[in-house]
C-alpha cells in the first residue's frame, strides 16, 4: 500500500482505512451496520410498495413519504456496503472515479432528503391551514414538478464539486481514514490550494440544507399559529398528531448532521474514530428509523403494514 507520493504523480487509487484506531474491532462494529442496513432496506422497500400499490395512500403526504423512502434506500446503499466490505474483507481499495461517484451519490441524496423534508413541512402547512383546498393546491402535476425540482437542485449543486476535485493533484497520502469518500477528506490529500473547494462546500451547505432548516422552522411557526387558533381541543390534538411523525424525522435527520458538523469544526481534540462513527450515524439512523416512525405514528401506514405482514405469514 502506497502512503506517500514524492514524485508529483497524482494518485488514482486510494485506500479507505475504515474506523481509525478500531481496526481490530471492525468485525464487531460491522454487526450494527449490517442490521441497520437490512432494516433500512426492508422497511423502506415495504413502505414504497405499500404506498404505490394502495390507491387509498395516493395522497400528497404519502407520495412525499415515498420519495423520502426511496432517497433513504439510495443513501444507505451508497455507504453501508462499502463499509461492510472494509470490515469483512479489508477491501478498502477504491479508484478516484469510484470515490467521486460515491460521495456524489451520498451528498446529492442527502440534499434531496433535506428538500423532501422541507416539502413535507409545506404539505403539513397546507393540510392544516387550507384543508379544503389541500388536494387542489397539491395536485399530482405539482407534486411531480416538486420532485423533479428537488432532485435537479441536489444534482446541480453537487455536480461542480466533481470538477473541483478533478483539477487537484493528489500527491500526499492516498490512505483515507474513513469508511467512505468525503469531499473535504479527499481534497485535503492534494498538494494544491483547496480554498475554492472549502468555500464552495460552505456555499452548498448554506444554500441547501441550512436554507431548508430555516424554511422548515418558518413553516412550523405558521403551523403552530394556525393550530392554536383552532377552538376545538380535539381538532387541535389531531392537527398536532398529523405533524408528529414529520417532526420526529426532522430531528432524526438534522440532529446528528448538525452535531457531526460542529464536532468536525470545533472538536479537534476528539479522536478520529469518533468523527467517523458520528458521520456514519447520519447515514445509518434516518434510513433505518424513518419507516419505523411512520409505521408507528401513521395509522393508515400502520394498518397497511400489519396487513401486508400478516398476509405474508399465511
Amino acid at each position: 500500500m502506497t502512503t506517500l507520493n514524492n514524485t508529483g504523480v497524482s494518485h488514482t487509487v486510494f485506500y479507505l482505512l475504515g474506523i481509525p484506531g478500531l481496526e481490530d474491532q471492525h468485525l464487531w462494529i460491522s454487526v450494527p451496520y449490517f442490521i441497520s442496513y437490512v432494516i433500512a432496506l426492508l422497511g423502506n422497500s415495504l413502505l414504497i410498495s405499500i404506498i404505490l400499490t394502495k390507491r387509498s395512500l395516493h395522497e400528497p403526504m404519502f407520495l412525499f413519504l415515498c420519495m423520502l423512502a426511496g432517497a433513504d434506500v439510495v443513501l444507505s446503499t451508497s455507504t453501508v456496503p462499502q463499509a461492510l466490505a472494509i470490515f469483512w474483507f479489508h477491501a478498502g481499495e477504491i479508484s478516484l472515479d469510484r470515490c467521486i461517484t460515491q460521495f456524489f451519490c451520498v451528498y446529492s441524496t442527502f440534499i434531496s432528503e433535506s428538500g423532501i423534508l422541507l416539502v413535507m413541512a409545506f404539505d403539513r402547512y397546507i393540510a392544516i391551514c387550507y384543508p379544503l383546498r389541500y388536494t387542489t393546491i397539491l395536485s399530482n402535476t405539482l407534486i411531480g414538478k416538486i420532485g423533479a425540482t428537488i432532485f435537479l437542485r441536489s444534482f446541480g449543486t453537487i455536480f461542480p464539486i466533481i470538477f473541483l476535485l478533478k483539477r487537484l493533484t493528489f500527491c500526499k497520502s492516498n490512505v483515507l481514514m474513513n469508511t467512505g469518500c468525503k469531499h473535504i477528506v479527499l481534497a485535503r490529500v492534494s498538494c494544491d490550494d483547496i480554498q475554492v473547494n472549502i468555500w464552495y462546500g460552505f456555499f452548498v451547505l448554506m444554500s441547501t440544507v441550512a436554507l431548508d432548516i430555516v424554511l422548515i422552522f418558518i413553516s412550523y411557526v405558521l403551523i403552530l399559529r394556525a393550530v392554536f387558533r383552532i377552538p376545538s381541543h380535539d381538532a387541535r390534538h389531531k392537527a398536532f398528531n398529523t405533524c408528529g411523525s414529520h417532526v420526529c424525522v426532522i430531528i432524526l435527520f438534522y440532529g446528528p448532521a448538525i452535531f457531526t458538523t460542529l464536532t468536525q469544526r470545533f472538536g479537534h481534540h476528539i479522536s478520529p474514530h469518533i468523527h467517523v462513527l458520528l458521520a456514519d450515524v447520519c447515514n445509518l439512523a434516518p434510513p433505518m428509523l424513518n419507516p419505523i416512525i411512520y409505521g408507528i405514528k401513521t395509522k393508515q401506514i400502520r394498518d397497511q403494514m400489519v396487513h401486508a405482514l400478516c398476509t405474508k405469514q399465511k
